[in-house]
This record gives C-alpha cells, sequence and structure tokens, in this order.
C-alpha cells in the first residue's frame, strides 16, 4: 500500500528539489502540492511545481495557491528565485502552466485532499505551517485524517537563521515567518516530527557534493538538481551564514526514517518579539518528535542514487 503524501512548500530552491525527491520515490503516491507565498513570489513558484511536475510526468498530481501572507516577510531577493528556475533549458520550453489563479485556495484545498484520500495522509511542510492551521481551523475533524507531519522547522539547541531588526536570532525562518500558526500547530498535538536547524546543520550543500553530483551530468535528474543546487551559491552571502540541504533532509526523512535521530520532547514556540518564532524546550509545553541527528554519508548517497533516475 502506498504512503498517500500532501507536500505544502514555499517555493524555494530547495522546496523544488524536494518536490523532485519526493516524485522519485516509488512508495509514496503524492496526492497534492499547496504552496505558501513564503519564501517565494506565488505565481512563478506554481510555474515551477507545474514544470517540475510535467518533467516527471505527473502533471496531473493537483495544486492549491495559498492567499495567507505571513507575519514576517522573507527578503523579496530570495523570493524571486522560480523566475530563474522557470527560465533553466530543462523547464523553459515545457508547455504553459494552467492560470495560476485558477487553482482552488490552499486550505479548502488541503481538505478536499485528505478528506477524499483512501487512507490517512502524511504531510510533508517545507515551508510555514499557515496553510494546514488554516485548513485545521475550518475542519477540525481534518485530523483524523493526518497520519503523520513532517515539517524543516525550528531551532532547538543551535541558533536560529534569521537576521533581522528588532530579532536575536533564535528563531528560524519557517516558523518566524508566521508563528502564530505555529504555535496553533504545536498545540494540537499531532503526530509531528520537525526536521530543526539541529540537524539541517550537519548537511550543508558542498561544492564536493555537487562535484559528484556533476559525475552523473548525464542523468536528466541529476543535471537538473545540480544547477538548481548551483543558483543556492550566492542567495546567502557566505559571510551570513551557508545554505544547508533544510527541505530536502526534511523531504528524506520520508524515505529513511531509520537513518534519523528523533527525541520526544515538550516544547513551544514565542510568538513576540525579540524571540518571535524561537521554538524552546518547555516543561509545560506540547509533545512533538524533534530529529537531532542524520547519517550524514548514507544521506548524501541516497540523494545522488535519486536523482541518477
Amino acid at each position: 500500500m502506498p504512503k498517500y503524501l500532501l507536500m505544502d512548500h514555499d517555493g524555494g530552491i530547495d522546496d523544488l528539489l524536494s518536490l523532485l525527491l519526493v516524485l522519485t520515490m516509488p512508495d509514496v503516491e503524492l496526492i497534492g502540492v499547496s504552496v505558501t507565498p513564503a519564501d517565494c513570489f506565488l505565481e512563478p513558484a506554481l510555474e515551477s511545481t507545474y514544470k517540475l511536475l510535467q518533467l516527471m510526468g505527473q502533471e496531473n498530481v493537483p495544486l492549491g495557491r495559498g492567499d495567507y501572507n505571513g507575519v514576517n516577510a522573507f527578503p523579496a531577493e530570495w523570493r524571486a528565485r522560480p523566475e530563474i528556475v522557470n527560465a533553466l533549458p530543462l523547464l523553459i520550453n515545457l508547455p504553459k502552466s494552467p492560470d495560476p489563479y485558477t487553482y482552488q485556495s490552499a486550505p479548502e484545498f488541503i481538505i478536499d485532499r485528505l478528506m477524499s484520500a483512501p487512507g490517512n495522509v502524511t504531510v510533508l511542510l517545507t515551508g510555514p505551517c499557515s496553510n494546514l492551521v488554516l485548513a485545521l481551523e475550518k475542519e477540525p475533524s481534518l485530523k483524523d485524517k493526518i497520519a503523520e507531519i513532517v515539517w524543516m522547522a525550528g531551532a532547538f539547541r543551535t541558533t536560529g537563521n534569521v537576521q533581522m531588526y528588532q530579532h536575536d536570532g533564535s528563531a528560524e525562518w519557517n516558523v518566524f515567518w508566521d508563528p502564530i500558526s505555529a504555535q496553533k500547530l504545536i498545540a494540537y498535538e499531532l503526530p509531528l516530527t520537525l526536521i530543526p536547524l539541529d540537524v539541517t546543520n550537519h548537511t550543508p550543500v558542498t561544492k564536493s557534493f555537487l562535484s559528484r553530483l556533476a559525475s552523473q551530468i548525464d542523468y536528466k535528474l541529476s543535471n537538473l538538481t545540480g544547477q538548481f543546487w548551483a543558483l543556492t551559491l550566492d542567495t546567502i552571502p557566505a559571510y551570513h551564514y551557508t545554505y544547508f540541504m533544510w527541505d530536502i533532509l526534511a523531504t528524506s526523512y520520508l524515505a529513511m526514517p531509520e537513518q534519523f535521530q528523533v527525541e520526544t520532547v515538550t516544547a513551544n514556540v514565542s510568538t513576540r518579539p525579540p524571540n518571535a518564532g524561537q521554538t524552546y524546550l518547555d516543561d509545560h509545553g506540547y509533545v512533538m518528535k524533534i530529529a537531532t541527528d542524520v547519517n550524514t554519508s548514507v544521506f548524501y548517497d541516497y540523494l545522488l542514487t535519486q536523482f541518477r533516475q
């Protein structure tokens, strides 16, 4: 029996890479993808998503558009990346995607996809959780259809990656974009596994990995993903921090959870400055699982194997 998966992403390079990785997983049936306008401008990101589905012969997977904008916006220069993706040689000449304004609104889309699924559904979040929370608020019975939520989010025993005015640097961006929804999600105490910076910090995008990937450039997916990752080298100035395998590490958890060290904790989310979006351990908080380590060599090898398709 396949693992039914609903994905909500926010259009960044690593989100699109995560979608490609999902589409290489033989035991996963992707029942829908919704896009949150966080680390992207929405319309180009919907086009990128549709183009990747086309490339993989899965353009029948339905899409939903997130119209909710969070509390703390991502920098505009990060959000423009899907425009570049859509112009890459393997994608630019694919048939035009549908009118992005005709897609169903994400909360209703999530409700429809989960309620009509033939079994319980794993939800993969590689951006903020706002669309899922809005869906749960509209349809509380949705909780019974969720097998697990895997979310790339948070920073618990390490510093965050938010460097903004009126912020102390303790938060991770997917939580910081909408800390109120993040607090609501963890309060549901659904089966929730966070893949936080604590573990993604172990998996940088290194030139040695990109070199290994380039050695298999004759494979279409290796060629394309190599171009994607090359676009990340100037996304975030190197003197601040490195680009990591944030979302794609969270996505790999679906295929190889046994390669991760996972801890059950009680935790909470701050919703106000100066630490808005901080996820922190709290004896009086909410129960969830957090990944703390991963077998990095197995992870990198897994990516190289999957992208030889």
